[in-house]
């Protein structure tokens, strides 16, 4: 993220119009600033697309904070400081013997940004990052402090995890942890788009976590990344029309692999396989947009066969576009709230202009079938029309007059999703 003149996000689309932003390094100072504030919104990393950590308020960075990470053993949590990236968590967590269920593609992301906005990572099993939260710990409007816990007040919980900064600010989250474990990752090349519609069920049930990336005109490349205490072997060297790699693998066709996570089945820890793309490294340099629409798995041959119709209109804009399951969750505002998810992302070239149009064609189709986008990537939907998405939409709505009745938290994006009354 820019911090130089006006700070911007990582893809440089959004430029923050906040008239401070603060860094506080305590969470009595981070207190203080809410308390003062009219109207203000927390900044993880800024890896949103969307406008929502934008204000014309006050801008607050969490990642001043102590870097917490309190292992509880007897629970199987973690608690850990919002602002702290996922890469970070898990080394330690792994040094410790523990590890988290799933990681998105990106482990540069913050802990509380990325539930905040449901993102997730990849499997048939397992849901978004935001359902391993057991706890939260905000600074509501007057400065005061709130923990809503899984076992306190669950429907407060399932409420506030995927709560698009709406609540309060998040100074620190409490997750589920596991034993560590292992995983090996293999990458099939020139699987047929035909194949990818006709046996996606198989696809996505091949290993652990699975990813498919494709442009909808060519051919697609599946990424197996199999547990080595849980899975079997895989497939063998020819699978569904698609052959194994012999040599690392960018998920952009025809990009050097260096940045990418180690592949040819060779085992390694678990949270330096799950991510597409290793924490030393940044894989791009913000040049590029996103989106993506996560449907009702049983869609998913209706929306590979609509976007296949759209892939020369995709072509001119799409760098690549990436496949994954997520299993329901049972949380308020997530993407995957109630039911088993196909989600379908798209990375752009950076050009709005030119992107948004093609957003706004695809949403055109996919929408109908049940899609309800990424609240940090770009959509061109109206935000009225999010909240009909949600069966828990209303309950969230009062949650949020009930929390914060004056509106501190709130921003433009908010007044466009859940107007104010």
């Amino acid at each position: 993220m820019s911090t130089a003149g006006s700070p911007t996000n990582w893809a440089g689309n959004v430029t923050f119009g906040a008239a401070r932003v603060h860094r506080p390094t305590t969470v009595d100072e981070l207190r203080r600033t809410v308390a003062a504030a009219d109207r203000v919104r927390a900044l993880g990393t800024g890896h949103s697309f969307s406008r929502i950590a934008d204000t014309t308020g006050d801008l607050v960075r969490l990642d001043g904070l102590p870097p917490r990470i309190d292992i509880d053993p007897q629970r199987s949590t973690v608690t850990v400081a919002a602002g702290l990236r996922y890469a970070e968590v898990a080394a330690r967590l792994h040094t410790a013997g523990y590890a988290l269920a799933n990681l998105a593609s990106l482990p540069h992301i913050s802990v509380a940004g990325a539930c905040a906005t449901g993102t997730h990572g990849s499997g048939d099993a397992l849901p978004g990052l935001a359902a391993a939260v057991a706890g939260l710990r905000l600074v509501g409007p007057d400065g005061d402090l709130t923990e809503p816990t899984r076992d306190g007040d669950p429907e407060t919980l399932r409420g506030a995890v995927v709560g698009l900064g709406a609540l309060g600010v998040v100074t620190a989250v409490t997750l589920d942890i596991e034993p560590t474990y292992e995983v090996a990752q293999q990458v099939y090349t020139g699987l047929p788009l035909d194949r990818l519609a006709d046996s996606h069920q198989e696809i996505s049930a091949a290993a652990y976590s699975v990813s498919v990336f494709t442009d909808w005109r060519t051919d697609a490349r599946i990424w197996l990344k199999q547990r080595t205490d849980r899975d079997s072997g895989g497939p063998g060297r020819h699978w569904l029309g698609a052959d194994r790699a012999d040599r690392p693998q960018h998920p952009i066709a025809g990009l050097p692999a260096q940045y990418c996570t180690e592949q040819l089945g060779v085992p390694g820890p678990w949270h330096e396989r799950l991510p597409h793309f290793r924490p030393d490294f940044t894989p791009s340099n913000g040049e590029e947009l996103q989106s993506e629409l996560l449907l009702p798995r049983a869609a998913a041959p209706a929306a590979f066969a609509a976007l296949r119709a759209l892939g020369g209109r995709m072509a001119p804009v799409l760098q690549v576009s990436e496949i994954r399951t997520v299993a329901a969750d049972d949380l308020w505002l997530s993407p995957s709230h109630g039911r088993d998810s196909v989600a379908v992302h798209f990375t752009w070239a950076q050009d709005t202009e030119a992107v948004l149009p093609v957003v706004a064609a695809i949403e055109e189709q996919l929408l109908p079938l049940g899609g309800r986008p990424h609240w940090g990537k770009l959509t061109a939907a109206a935000p009225q029309s999010l909240p009909g998405r949600y069966e828990r939409a209303a309950d969230f709505r009062r949650l949020l007059r009930d929390r914060d009745p004056a509106g501190k938290f709130r921003n433009a994006f908010l007044d466009g999703v859940f107007p104010a009354a």
